[in-house]
């Protein structure tokens, strides 16, 4: 059986669970598209090794009308033709800043200026800032080796 190695530490430190909630909500009010967000979650979560976030944004997309074959093609998005060329450009965004320690230039200005070819600046100020949020549950969860599909 799989155990957490204690409580999540967003509900342990008094007041952080809801510091992240509202930073969570401030990035939805941005412009970015919700269906895109679920993605780029879902894939940074994918990267990270974090099933608790596989699993919650891979619900969460399906409850806002996300199909099966999108979501299972999420971490072949490259050769699947199911995203729009924004969604693609929001995608590398998210997975060059997961990855930032894999290459000299973590965030090369072709992918940069790709997003920021499709979102106006609030909605790509609210992608990277999400990005950053969904990083940050990925290594909470992964770290404490929270356990997929247990309620908090």
């Amino acid at each position: 059986m799989m155990r957490a190695r204690m409580g999540n530490p967003a509900l342990t430190v008094p007041d952080a669970m809801q510091a992240l909630q509202a930073l969570g909500t401030a990035t939805e009010r941005t412009g970015m598209p919700e269906t895109t967000l679920h993605l780029v979650h879902l894939r940074a979560s994918q990267i990270n090794g974090c099933s608790v976030c596989v699993d919650m944004h891979s619900r969460l997309a399906k409850k806002t009308g996300e199909t099966d074959q999108r979501l299972l093609a999420v971490a072949a998005w490259r050769d699947a033709p199911f995203f729009t060329d924004a969604e693609r450009a929001a995608l590398a965004l998210a997975e060059a800043a997961t990855r930032l320690s894999d290459r000299e230039d973590p965030v090369p200005d072709q992918v940069w200026e790709e997003a920021a070819r499709h979102y106006t600046e609030p909605a790509l100020a609210g992608l990277v800032l999400s990005i950053g949020l969904i990083n940050l549950w990925n290594r909470l969860n992964v770290t404490t080796r929270q356990v997929a599909g247990a309620s908090w």
